[in-house]
């Protein structure tokens, strides 16, 4: 499978780097071709610009201009991919503003989606996408994010379904408690998402 993983966490030494470090190798170890995206090392720019938005609807964008040339190898990168896999921290129950940004400015119209001028639902732009997957730490317990209703994974993993291939699987593997765990609960975590990655068909 061609795999985009996406990576969003500021510190390289963090336990959420081991995780995406580990993703790759997983990855690598299951026969799989990646992409491996870093938003925070690239200093990837998450806010939309007032021409972006402007042009936003508009397929193709009026105005070229609007779209910011950084984008073009994300673009490909996602087009690409039959599957995708986030790798981030869950803060206040949702994945974190460079990665919010990063859905913003890459899943737009004409890449992502396509929208009815009449207001129906819109198209799938992502035919070729088999895969949604994410692998998060949360710092609440399991008990208060089900409470919550888990706003994270209902945004990564239902509101981008329409835009991909219409019998796309999802994965979500979580560690809670993030501040409370131990060092065996993390290496525990690690080993079952590299397993569970190698084995993605």
């Amino acid at each position: 499978m061609r795999l985009l993983v996406v990576h969003a966490h500021p510190v390289p030494d963090s336990f959420g780097a081991a995780l995406f470090r580990t993703v790759l190798d997983g990855a690598r170890e299951g026969g799989h071709e990646v992409t491996a995206l870093d938003l925070h090392a690239e200093g990837f720019e998450p806010r939309l610009s007032e021409r972006e938005r402007r042009g936003y609807g508009a397929e193709p964008p009026e105005d070229p201009a609007a779209l910011d040339p950084a984008l073009a190898p994300h673009v490909a990168a996602l087009r690409r991919a039959e599957g995708v896999l986030f790798v981030h921290p869950t803060w206040w129950m949702g994945p974190p503003a460079i990665l919010k940004g990063w859905v913003d400015r890459v899943w737009r119209p004409g890449v992502a989606f396509h929208a009815d001028p009449a207001g129906g639902a819109i198209r799938p732009g992502l035919p070729d996408l088999r895969l949604l997957g994410v692998v998060t730490t949360l710092g609440s317990p399991r008990w208060a994010w089900l409470l919550m209703g888990e706003p994270g994974r209902r945004m990564l993993l239902r509101a981008l379904r329409p835009c991909v291939a219409r019998r796309a699987r999802t994965l979500w593997l979580a560690l809670h408690d993030m501040d409370r765990t131990t060092p065996e609960r993390r290496a525990a975590f690690l080993a079952r998402v590299r397993a569970k990655v190698a084995a993605l068909r």
